[in-house]
């Protein structure tokens, strides 16, 4: 049974990974966040020591592993723009670090990463789920089968409607979050890079505080993209079935059906993690490079 500890318990995401340590047969010892709002603990491990004072988690952390019991994992969900910080504290406490996306906001961040890996002797690894979804890597397999000169088209779309609040939180502010492409389509970049290539050209139609549109060239695919958070922008048949997301892979007229099959894929990352075939920090490299272009085009 390996240890684990946990960064921003009250974030969105953060149920999924304390239900993946807990899936995967291992204990979450204790956590972190500024906000006291974690309930959702006493599902999963209402014995695990919490903390809302950095500080105070960081002496604990500390003091478990002198007194010859130390954490195995930190895990972290905190707001973007943190995760290169909180991932140091990681490797810099002894541990392995298990990292939701977007890894870093910065292609340079990576780098850094890399050389602390290497000084410490431990491992940094990330969430990329939509490359252990069945649909996925089905059409993987496709593309590589298909004849060697052959581009596909593909149109991504991805609406996920928020609320007048995400502005008014770290996920409104560019600097915090990187942005609607980084925020919520860093892991279809990703998607999009692993199944079609390297990226040939990267541009932008539209970047706004609400959507973001653009055009990719990539190895094997021209791929028209479109991501939002207006809830406006969900297709009306779809709104009247009570959904305030909406997403959408078509290739060759094709409709790539992956809404599904959502629930178990962090339990599953987490799997290959502690088997220790997880994605590390280079495998995030080109989709950070490429959102990070993308906001330098924002207008």
């Amino acid at each position: 049974m390996k240890k684990f500890a946990l960064i921003g318990a009250a974030g969105y995401i953060a149920p999924r990974h304390m239900k993946a340590i807990k899936d995967t047969g291992n204990d979450l010892v204790a956590a972190f966040d500024p906000y006291d709002g974690v309930g959702i603990m006493d599902s999963h491990f209402p014995n695990a020591d919490f903390f809302t004072e950095f500080e105070r988690f960081d002496r604990h952390i500390d003091k478990l592993r002198r007194q010859g019991n130390p954490i195995d994992y930190v895990s972290i969900c905190s707001p973007n723009y943190l995760h290169d910080a909180h991932i140091r504290f990681g490797l810099k406490s002894g541990c392995d670090v298990i990292c939701e996306k977007p890894l870093v906001l910065n292609p340079w961040n990576i780098d850094s990463l890399v050389e602390i890996e290497k000084e410490t002797g431990k491992k940094i690894y990330t969430i990329l789920q939509l490359r252990l979804h069945p649909s996925i890597i089905a059409l993987r397999e496709k593309v590589k089968n298909s004849p060697k000169d052959k581009v596909f088209n593909v149109d991504l779309k991805y609406i996920t409607s928020r609320g007048k609040w995400y502005h008014r939180s770290w996920k409104g502010e560019i600097q915090k979050s990187g942005g609607i492409a980084t925020n919520i389509g860093v892991h279809f970049f990703d998607m999009l890079t692993w199944i079609f290539g390297d990226v040939k050209e990267n541009n932008v139609i539209r970047h706004t505080d609400d959507l973001a549109e653009g055009h990719l060239v990539l190895e094997k695919a021209n791929v028209n993209w479109f991501l939002s958070i207006d809830y406006n922008q969900i297709p009306e048949d779809v709104r009247l079935q009570g959904k305030r997301t909406f997403r959408t892979l078509n290739m060759e007229g094709e409709e790539i059906e992956f809404s599904d099959g959502f629930t178990e894929l962090h339990t599953h990352s987490y799997q290959n993690i502690l088997e220790g075939v997880g994605f590390g920090v280079i495998e995030t490299k080109k989709a950070i490079e490429i959102v990070s272009e993308i906001r330098k085009k924002k207008g």
